[in-house]
């Protein structure tokens, strides 16, 4: 059976550099956890593998109902981490529901938009389902809410929607979230989103994680300081080291070659699922994988880009290198999918 090996080969680098990075980054206990998800991601991987293209798009609307499900019961009862309620605990299992519900989203608003474009009653289901989505996730996660959205513009991109429906939807972004979004933000939330701006201004507040990573990061200099041996980064001066500022981590100890390293693996992931998508005839499969594409695309640059303050620091996790259990399975989860998509269309199963 012939498999999508350069996808395949490529997760398997970036997963193999995420292990190396949270080895050294993260505590030895993190670390061990960190492999438990990998291992824990070949079950429900095995699952799309058995189950195929045609019955894994049938699973959409449970996978949807069960991930609103769950959003529900984060906003009621959820634990707050890092000023963020998007934690769930079921007995001894800590979740977070919000990377269920990206892959539920995403095969849901391709369940319903299959059929392609028919004028504007086509927007009713789509903005029906994002909207539930993004509503719950929207008051207290504001970096996956915007990852939900990319996932959704991402979609109508594909959908083939009138180029003027999408400057019109743009224009509404801009003007509704500095007017109606950003008043309705807390505090802190705020000062997140506008720190990066120049965040030496309150280099002992706001702006201090954001700060310590660029310094992490300058001071690995061309060719890191080698494994293990990152000064900023294990003497406590980076937050969150091992998940949303992993990169300062990599940065740190593997230098500015090692980070071209690992964009060249990101920019080879994306451009073949790009390529793969292009190569789709039928438009189902052609939004599940755009979908993929657009999620993990913007949490690579909104990962990367806050850490070196061109972007606001809204708490992504950058893909397969970030400590994070429900994230990586989630994640790899969907690009199974993708995988399974490209091998059932190359043999004809469509």
């Amino acid at each position: 059976m012939k498999l999508e090996l350069p996808l395949i080969v490529l997760i398997c680098l970036l997963l193999v550099c995420g292990l190396v990075a949270v080895s050294s980054a993260a505590t030895h206990t993190d670390f061990q956890k960190q492999l438990v998800g990998v291992a824990l991601s070949l079950i429900p991987m095995t699952v799309i593998w058995r189950l195929g293209r045609k019955r894994l798009h049938n699973v959409a609307p449970w996978l949807y109902a069960l991930s609103l499900l769950l959003l529900v019961m984060t906003a009621l009862f959820g634990r707050e981490v890092n000023g963020n309620r998007n934690w769930l605990s079921l007995g001894p299992l800590q979740l977070q529901p919000v990377e269920i519900a990206k892959l539920g989203l995403v095969l849901m608003l391709a369940w319903v938009m299959r059929d392609g474009y028919q004028g504007l009653r086509s927007y009713l289901a789509p903005i029906g389902i994002f909207g539930a989505v993004f509503g719950l996730v929207v008051t207290h996660d504001f970096g996956d809410a915007m990852v939900l959205a990319v996932i959704f513009f991402s979609t109508l991109l594909t959908f083939k929607v009138p180029a003027w429906h999408l400057a019109v939807g743009v224009l509404s972004i801009v003007v509704l979230f500095p007017t109606v979004i950003l008043p309705h933000l807390k505090p802190y939330q705020q000062a997140r989103l506008t720190s990066f701006i120049d965040p030496t201004k309150d280099a002992r507040g706001s702006g201090y994680q954001v700060t310590q990573a660029m310094i992490a990061e300058g001071s690995g200099g061309f060719e890191g300081k080698g494994y293990g041996k990152g000064t900023q980064i294990h003497k406590g001066f980076v937050y969150s080291q091992q998940s949303d500022f992993i990169f300062a981590a990599w940065a740190e100890e593997e230098g500015f070659i090692g980070c071209i390293g690992l964009m060249v693996l990101f920019a080879g992931l994306l451009w073949r699922m790009a390529s793969i998508t292009s190569g789709l005839p039928d438009l189902q499969d052609q939004l599940v994988v755009t979908g993929v594409m657009g999620w993990v695309g913007t949490q690579i640059v909104e990962n990367i880009g806050a850490s070196i303050s061109m972007l606001p620091l809204t708490g992504i996790t950058l893909p397969l290198i970030s400590y994070g259990l429900t994230s990586l399975i989630m994640i790899l989860t969907a690009l199974a999918c993708v995988i399974v998509i490209q091998r059932d269309r190359t043999h004809g199963k469509i």
